[in-house]
């Protein structure tokens, strides 16, 4: 009988541990309960392209362990559908499809999707995705998925909200000025923005961060991505030194440099920007 007893006991358990996650209906049928919010965050969606498109992205774990994904933009055409996805890496150093998430619709600007994998049918969670090393994309259409009209940071990625900034200086009446920011990421990493006036349209404009300040002159230490003449833009993801060395931006804050803008790929040797950073700056 005492088998019998304890048998009774663990039934009862499992009954009540079943019940309480239930309710009843008017006529007694049993109810499971809707999963619910448990955490959420929520990272920025900025324009691209002068589009026009910005917003936010709101990741929301549920307690059955699953995740929605909430898109939310305004100044989406009316009528128009927008694929939107997780990329791999940093928006500045580019990366294939990680994850396919909700068609934005232009009429709402809205888009939901729960999701419980990765598109190549990783399991995901909450706790993975608030770390990853990713971005998101929204695109213009789905024949047109090279036209980005919205792009943020996501995970470990995300900025902190420091920053500083450098100005750059016109070199022998080049015309050609602006600044460069460095903005602190969740991981330690910077991503580096160079903004500039007076570049000429069409051209490609190599920019580096060279050892010591401007008057002593130096090697070239860190490389950015090109700057476009026609927008005078260029956005880097910075994580280490040329060499392989780690640079995180706290030692951005601190580093004996300067960066010098140049007129193109074939001249090297003329500077039309340049400024010092780090513990050169009033130098």
């Amino acid at each position: 009988m005492k088998a019998c007893s304890n048998y009774l006991k663990i039934s009862t358990l499992i009954l009540a541990f079943l019940f309480l996650g239930c309710d009843s209906d008017d006529d007694g049928d049993l109810v499971i309960d809707d999963p619910v919010e448990v955490n959420a965050i929520v990272y920025d969606l900025n324009e691209v392209g002068e589009s026009g498109v910005n917003g936010t992205a709101t990741f929301i774990e549920l307690s059955d362990g699953t995740v929605t994904i909430e898109l939310d933009l305004t100044g989406t055409p009316d009528g128009g559908q927008h694929p939107a996805h997780i990329h791999f890496n940093t928006a500045a150093e580019g990366g294939d499809i990680a994850l396919t998430l909700g068609t934005v619709d232009g009429n709402t600007g809205e888009s939901t999707i729960n999701v419980t994998e990765f598109d190549d049918g990783t399991p995901l969670t909450y706790e993975e995705l608030i770390l990853y090393d990713g971005y998101i994309n929204v695109h213009l259409s789905s024949e047109e998925l090279a036209t980005i009209v919205a792009q943020g940071d996501i995970g470990q990625n995300d900025l902190t909200g420091d920053f500083v900034a450098y100005d750059l200086l016109e070199v022998d009446g080049s015309g050609v000025s602006g600044e460069v920011i460095f903005e602190e990421r969740v991981n330690g990493t910077a991503l580096a923005t160079i903004a500039l006036t007076g570049t000429p349209e069409g051209g490609m404009h190599p920019a580096h961060i060279h050892e010591n300040d401007i008057v002593e002159g130096g090697g070239i230490i860190v490389s950015f991505n090109m700057v476009d003449g026609d927008t005078g833009m260029s956005k880097t993801q910075i994580s280490q030194f040329d060499d392989g060395s780690p640079l995180g931006y706290l030692d951005i804050l601190v580093l004996d440099g300067y960066v010098n803008i140049h007129l193109s790929a074939d001249q090297l040797e003329v500077v039309v920007a340049q400024g010092n950073i780090g513990i050169n700056e009033t130098l």
